[in-house]
């Protein structure tokens, strides 16, 4: 896998000039499908991610996040929930090298990838705590949740499906995690409501919003990155 480009980093990608690439509506292709196909085209993420060999233009996400709260450290135990394609994983996994150990869980098929075991399964199911902490050989250092639920349109139902995904992956969490550990998870529309937040608050040191630059401007997608886990008394 090719290192990362020097600056790919805060803003280094998205300043760079690339030639536009305009789509036509096709016969075949709506003007919504070709709005996409031409947002991916001029995309300086998506560019960026076939020359540096990632598997997606998340990678950067958490390349960006970790450079802001130095996430990912060498011998880490990292557990990657809805990793697949695997952009978040092929990054976790080059910073804690061979020392640490990284478990990609999802429902959806995941290419292999070295160093990296991948669980095809969901992390609700009763057995995946167990399972997890087996592959780990303990308790994880760093939870990370880059999971969506399919979206429907309606925009108070995606908001309770995403909100309800992220209460659910808090929660595992908070069951996997070793003390000092931490948690970095996907919000939409308006960050996290009060009860996610009282969560966190209460079995984390700190707890903080972060937009990467790599997550796309006119998207409300952000992230909830929670730091110093504690297990709660009583």
């Amino acid at each position: 896998m090719k290192g990362v480009t020097k600056n790919r980093g805060i803003g280094g990608i998205a300043s760079k000039r690339r030639e536009t690439v305009r789509v036509k509506t096709a016969k075949k292709r709506s003007a919504s499908s070709a709005a996409w196909l031409q947002r991916q085209l001029n995309d300086p993420y998506v560019a960026a991610a076939k020359e540096d060999g990632y598997r997606s233009r998340a990678a950067y996400k958490i390349i960006q996040l970790d450079e802001s709260f130095k996430l990912i450290r060498s011998g880490m135990k990292v557990l990657d929930l809805g990793a697949a394609p695997g952009g978040w994983s092929q990054i976790a996994a080059k910073k804690i090298g061979a020392k640490g150990k990284l478990v990609a869980l999802d429902i959806l098929e995941m290419a292999p990838m070295p160093d990296v075991t991948i669980l095809h399964m969901d992390f609700m199911a009763e057995e995946a705590p167990d399972r997890i902490k087996d592959a780990l050989d303990g308790e994880a250092d760093l939870v990370l949740s880059d999971m969506a639920p399919s979206t429907t349109g309606h925009g108070k139902t995606d908001h309770i499906r995403i909100m309800d995904l992220a209460e659910n992956a808090a929660l595992f969490a908070v069951e996997v995690l070793a003390p000092g550990g931490a948690f970095v998870c996907k919000l939409f529309q308006g960050g996290a409501e009060k009860s996610l937040l009282d969560l966190l608050r209460k079995h984390f040191a700190k707890v903080k919003h972060a937009k990467p630059a790599a997550s796309r401007s006119d998207s409300s997608e952000s992230y909830i990155v929670a730091t110093g886990f504690r297990r709660a008394k009583g």
